[in-house]
């Protein structure tokens, strides 16, 4: 079984090094937790990476959203505020 490991970790390797944080977007970081998380719960690593990276990536992107927003609404916040005043308008 530890024959296996490090062709696996061999070949994983070059994957982790040169993923692009854009296109994972919480990929990466929730499937070492679950894979961590999976191996101590009844050696499921797989499973649990799977689920990790669907679950991270899901976090991640509701937290893009969330930061969107609120910059959407501070730039909302910033810009000035054009004031009209109504006059009455007066019978003739």
């Amino acid at each position: 079984m530890n024959r296996m490991k490090l062709p696996v970790i061999a070949l994983a390797l070059p994957f982790f090094v040169l993923a692009n944080s854009a296109t994972a977007a919480g990929c990466i970081k929730g499937a070492v937790a679950g894979g961590v998380a999976g191996h101590y719960a009844g050696h499921h690593a797989v499973v649990g990476a799977v689920g990790g990276c669907i679950v991270g990536r899901h976090l991640a992107r509701k937290h893009a959203q969330a930061q969107a927003q609120a910059q959407g609404q501070q730039e909302l916040r910033s810009q000035p505020q054009i004031q009209t005043q109504s006059q009455p308008v007066s019978a003739q």
